[in-house]
């Protein structure tokens, strides 16, 4: 398949099954969602962004790390199961959006590029890394979380995802954790330098 993957991609997904990536059951999907999070550097975020967030499970996860989270995807199905989901936590906004054509304005200290980035062509993809650099504030938080194994309908892998973020200027890596199944980093806005957790908090 040639281009970025459609909304009426997803849409179709979503039409023979409300979950079909098992966000919601599968222990493989609770277990990254904890390596994801134990891996955010910061206890609390004051405005965060999610795009292609699906049904909001982890997003509801990420709430409570955040002040203001902000939570898109350009299906319509995931997108209602999202806000069944977040209606509760007044603090979380969810919206339709297709990035990185449509990225919101403004700037976050916390953005969440979590199995999203395979479903973009090269092209779109150098777009989305432009989009959140710009949009991230000086040493903010990119966590970047994908699944490793090639898909056929997926325009790029999950490495080659991490490839083109790794090139990125105006980042600097913080956590790399890398398994069979999936990859994970952490990369903060740069400058100022990156520095460790323990520097960060003086414990050397």
């Amino acid at each position: 398949m040639n281009g970025s993957l459609p909304a009426e991609y997803f849409d179709a997904l979503y039409a023979t099954a409300a979950d079909p990536w098992g966000f919601a059951t599968r222990w493989y999907e609770q277990r990254k969602y904890a390596c994801a999070l134990a891996a955010l550097p910061c206890a609390r975020y004051r405005r965060g962004y999610e795009p292609g967030c699906s049904i909001g499970v982890f997003t509801e996860q990420l709430a409570a790390r955040c002040d203001r989270l902000l939570a898109t995807d350009m299906a319509q199905a995931p997108l209602r199961a999202a806000r069944d989901r977040l209606a509760r936590l007044a603090h979380v906004e969810v919206q339709r959006r297709a990035v990185p054509q449509d990225w919101p304005s403004g700037s976050f200290d916390l953005l969440v590029i979590s199995e999203l980035g395979y479903y973009l062509d090269p092209a779109d993809l150098q777009r989305l890394w432009a989009a959140a650099t710009a949009a991230l504030e000086p040493g903010g938080t990119l966590l970047a979380v994908h699944w490793r194994h090639p898909v056929a309908d997926y325009p790029q892998t999950g490495d080659d995802v991490h490839a083109a973020l790794a090139a990125a200027p105006g980042l600097g890596r913080l956590v790399e954790h890398v398994e069979e199944d999936f990859r994970l980093e952490v990369y903060l806005r740069t400058p100022p330098a990156v520095r460790s957790i323990a520097a960060q908090t003086g414990l050397r």
